[in-house]
């Protein structure tokens, strides 16, 4: 039990530098900080499920586009992020992924990322597992070393042809060429307005069709088949941690609350409490 109490301390100790520990196990009636009896449970846990979001990410600089101050020139995530805005002007959308995209490589996983990681790894080797369901479209949970990861929201690094549907990993930089150079989020600068004949496009066999960031946009529905595998991983768990998110971002919002209403223990990791946190008991 020994090294799996420090193993759980010293994942603790790096969420913890970040965000607030807020413990709930069905026998609490109410939550709770108490690490002591945190590591009990995780140390008896057999498959662990660790939801993340955005704050996770924040030691790493990840800028979120919301909130006082979250603008790429003068809008915000949810005035880009939708079908209709990438219908409308493709270019401009273009514009503001290829910056995320640009940021997105000079950033790296953070302690809370590596701490994930490693105890996913370690538990491993015990015949134990741990999943990661993350909000984030980033990609520093797979940076870090994590293996079993679900993107419920996709990710930067992945487009889906308008054409032929074909999702492919895309790791190129600048995207394409027309994208070089672009993106720039001073208010000041101008559109790029390039022809769409120039934005990235499908090189699958005689398509050519149109590619978008595969990631789900405001008015978009999630893939069904990721979350039925979120799910059933959620239906096996016997341990949950949730770290860094708000949960008011529906469905993930009911992710936790649903595990502990058949009485599993959730300890989330946050700031300050959440309009879940009651409801971990």
């Amino acid at each position: 039990i020994q090294p799996l109490t420090l193993m759980c301390r010293g994942l603790t100790s790096h969420l913890c530098a970040a965000v607030r520990l807020n413990w709930s196990a069905p026998k609490m009636a109410r939550p709770s900080s108490n690490l002591t009896e945190f590591c009990e449970d995780f140390a008896k846990a057999k498959h662990v499920a660790i939801i993340t979001g955005a704050g996770v990410s924040a030691e790493s600089g990840v800028p979120t586009f919301r909130g006082q101050g979250g603008y790429w020139r003068k809008w915000q995530a949810q005035d880009l992020a939708t079908p209709e805005a990438f219908s409308r002007d493709p270019s401009l959308v273009w514009e503001f992924y290829h910056y995320r995209r640009e940021v997105m490589r000079s950033k790296m996983p953070n302690p809370a990322h590596l701490a994930i990681a490693k105890c996913e790894s370690r538990l491993s080797k015990q015949g134990r597992s741990v999943v990661i369901i993350t909000q984030n479209i980033d990609e520093l949970h797979h940076r870090a070393g994590s293996k079993h990861v679900y993107e419920i929201h996709g990710s930067l690094f992945k487009t889906r042809c308008m054409s032929c549907g074909e999702v492919k990993a895309n790791h190129k930089s600048p995207i394409c060429p027309a994208l070089e150079g672009k993106g720039e989020p001073d208010p000041s600068a101008k559109d790029a307005r390039i022809p769409v004949q120039h934005l990235p496009r499908c090189d699958g066999s005689g398509c050519n069709g149109l590619l978008r960031p595969h990631v789900v946009w405001f008015g978009e529905t999630l893939d069904s088949d990721i979350l039925t595998a979120v799910e059933q991983e959620l239906e096996k768990c016997d341990l949950c941690l949730v770290v860094g998110t708000s949960s008011v971002v529906y469905p993930a919002a009911m992710f936790a609350p649903q595990v502990a209403g058949r009485g599993v223990p959730v300890a989330e990791f946050n700031m300050e409490c959440t309009p879940a946190t009651m409801r971990f008991k």
